[in-house]
C-alpha cells in the first residue's frame, strides 16, 4: 500500500510539473512592473528559501532554496529576460546580499525598504532593550516584565481590552523597553508623510532623538535605517510593500503542512508555482487538418 500511495503522489507531481513548465513558458511576455523579495522557512531550524513574487496580482514568480547571494541570482535569472526589463522597483529586506544582487542583474530597477521590512528592525530593538531590562529588574527580585513580550510587539489596535489596561499600566512606569517602544511608534508617522520631502525632515529629527535615547538596541536599528534610508525614501515614488509577499509566505506553509512536509524542495517549488503562480497551465491542444 505504501509503495502504491508513493508512485500515486509521484504520478501527480509528474502531472504538476508538466503544467507548470507549460506555466513558465508563456511568461516570456509578461510585464512585472512590482516585485517582492522574501525569505520563506521551508524546513527544520535556519532552513531558508527565497521567493520572488509578483506585487500587484500577488503571485509567486520563483522559489529557490536557500537564503544566500547565489540562491538570489538563481532565481533572478531564472526569470524571461523581458520580464526582467519590466521590472521597476523592487520591494525587500536591508540584507546586503540581496541589495548587491539587486543591483547587478536588474540596476534599472528601484530598491525599497518597505514598511514591513523596517518596522521589523524597531520591533526587534524593542524586544532586545525589553529582555536586557527584564533580567536587570529580575535580578532584583522585580517580575514587572515577565511575560510582557506579546503586549509590546502587538499591534496596540489588537489588543483586547484587559490588554490595553495591562499595558497602559506598563507604560505609566518609566521604563526603559516604554522609551524604546515610543520612539518605534514615533517613526511610525514617517509612513504618513504626504511627501519625500517632509518625510526626510522627520526622519532627520526622529534620528537625533533615537541616538540621545542611551538605549543601545534602539540606537543601532537607526542606524542600520540610516544606511539605507535612500532606499527607504523610494517608497514615496514607488508604493509598494511585502504585504502580498507576507500573504504569500502564509499561504505556502499550508501548502507544506497539507503535504506534510516536502523532502525534495523540487517538488516542493512545484507545487508552489502549481498553487500559486498564477499560470496558464492550461494544456495545448492541436488539431490536424482531415
Amino acid at each position: 500500500m505504501a509503495r502504491l500511495l508513493r508512485l500515486d503522489w509521484e504520478s501527480v507531481h509528474r502531472v504538476r510539473q508538466r503544467a507548470v513548465e507549460r506555466g513558465l513558458s508563456n511568461q516570456a511576455c509578461e510585464d512585472v512592473p512590482h516585485l517582492g523579495i522574501d525569505e520563506k522557512g521551508i524546513g527544520r531550524g535556519h532552513h531558508y528559501g527565497t521567493v520572488l513574487s509578483e506585487l500587484d496580482k500577488a503571485r509567486v514568480l520563483e522559489v529557490v532554496e536557500h537564503r544566500q547571494e547565489a540562491s538570489m541570482q538563481q532565481a533572478i535569472a531564472a526569470l524571461p529576460e523581458a520580464l526582467r526589463q519590466s521590472i521597476q522597483a523592487v520591494a525587500m529586506d536591508m540584507w546586503q546580499p540581496f541589495i548587491k544582487v539587486v543591483g547587478e542583474q536588474l540596476p534599472h530597477a528601484r530598491i525599497v525598504h518597505d514598511k514591513f521590512h523596517v518596522m521589523g528592525y524597531l520591533n526587534a530593538a524593542v524586544d532586545k532593550v525589553r529582555r536586557q531590562e527584564r533580567r536587570e529588574l529580575q535580578a532584583q527580585g522585580d517580575d514587572t516584565l515577565t511575560g510582557s513580550k506579546y503586549l509590546w510587539l502587538k499591534d496596540p489596535r489588537n489588543l483586547t481590552a484587559q490588554q490595553e489596561d495591562a499595558f497602559a499600566a506598563l507604560l505609566a512606569i518609566n521604563l526603559k523597553a516604554g522609551r524604546a517602544w515610543a520612539h518605534k511608534e514615533q517613526f511610525s508617522s514617517f509612513w504618513n508623510c504626504s511627501s519625500e520631502k517632509r518625510a526626510r525632515l522627520l526622519f532627520q529629527q526622529w534620528h537625533g532623538q533615537a541616538k540621545r535615547s542611551k538605549l543601545a538596541p534602539l540606537k543601532a536599528a537607526a542606524d542600520t535605517i540610516k544606511r539605507h534610508i535612500e532606499n527607504i525614501f523610494t517608497c514615496f515614488t514607488h508604493r509598494i510593500t511585502n504585504a502580498a509577499a507576507e500573504g504569500l509566505n502564509s499561504l505556502i506553509q499550508a501548502i507544506k503542512a497539507n503535504a506534510r512536509g516536502y523532502r525534495n524542495f523540487a517538488h516542493y517549488r512545484i507545487a508552489i508555482l502549481f498553487h500559486l503562480g498564477g499560470l496558464d497551465l492550461r494544456p495545448v491542444f492541436t488539431h490536424s487538418k482531415p
